[in-house]
């Protein structure tokens, strides 16, 4: 396993495990510098969103990064306000033009907006079957949104990003996407860093001599996570991919699922406010 080890996706697209994650990134400069940085160093994904406001600065970092197009993965989502399938069709034309790209690898929702989120998906739906699109996908669903979209969809989704670290291991939702065949993602693989501190995990890092981050970065893979770290940071940028050269053992593993704790940092789909 190494940083080009891919995630083979229900369509044949191959997805990398690891890839940057830009959120919070508004600053212009520092964006392009950690993206560009993060490309020169070997990740082929990228993913943003409409809400982090940086489409642009992406497919610049992209275009000026000396690697083909093709070669580079980019996730982008549809954000709530624009939601509904006449509006996602917009929003993704506005996203396309903001990262000056002719098609988006995967385009996923990025909350379950009730009453719209199963149009939503349809219209991502008909973008792949327009080509504009490589892969569906879905972010911050529950194994209950994914059932509705299921019961009406002709691709299912490929992809469900969601929160998931060593505190929230959303063992029964990754069983109920595997089931389906729908690979997932962990947004923030660290807990925001909330998990660094965990003695479990400076134990085991003592004993490879890797740091917390990198353990619990190796623990999504070996459970065949996709992770997208997120930071600015030249040494950590390269930190989070130094992670293919060492192997966690069962019972180490054992220890880290032991950690969950069902502890969120970030919203519960279901209690999500949607105004803003």
């Amino acid at each position: 396993m190494n940083l080009q080890f891919t995630r083979t996706l229900a369509n044949g697209v191959e997805m990398p495990l690891v890839g940057l994650g830009v959120y919070k990134m508004t600053e212009r400069e520092e964006a392009i510098f950690a993206i560009t940085k993060a490309i020169e160093v070997g990740y082929r994904a990228i993913d943003t969103a409409s809400l982090y406001d940086n489409e642009v600065e992406v497919g610049e970092a992209i275009r000026h990064s000396g690697v083909a197009r093709e070669d580079i993965f980019v996730t982008t989502k549809v954000w709530n306000s624009d939601q509904g399938y006449d509006n996602t069709l917009r929003a993704f034309e506005t996203s396309l033009k903001k990262l000056n790209m002719d098609y988006i690898d995967l385009y996923l929702t990025h909350w379950p907006v009730v009453e719209k989120f199963e149009d939503t998906y349809r219209a991502i739906e008909r973008l792949y079957d327009e080509k504009l699109i490589r892969v569906t996908g879905v972010s911050n669903h529950h194994e209950h949104h994914l059932q509705s979209i299921l019961s009406k969809a002709n691709t299912a989704p490929m992809v469900n990003q969601v929160e998931l670290h060593p505190y929230l291991s959303q063992e029964s939702l990754r069983a109920f996407c595997t089931e389906h065949n729908i690979a997932v993602t962990a947004w923030s693989p660290l807990g925001r860093g909330n998990v660094l501190a965990d003695p479990t995990l400076s134990a085991i890092g003592h004993v490879h001599g890797k740091s917390p981050a990198q353990i619990a970065l190796r623990w999504h893979l070996q459970n065949d996570i996709i992770i997208i770290p997120k930071s600015v940071t030249p040494k950590r940028i390269e930190e989070n991919i130094t992670i293919f050269d060492f192997e966690l053992s069962g019972l180490e593993m054992q220890q880290i699922n032991e950690l969950n704790r069902n502890e969120r940092i970030g919203a519960n789909p279901d209690n999500f406010h949607f105004d803003f």
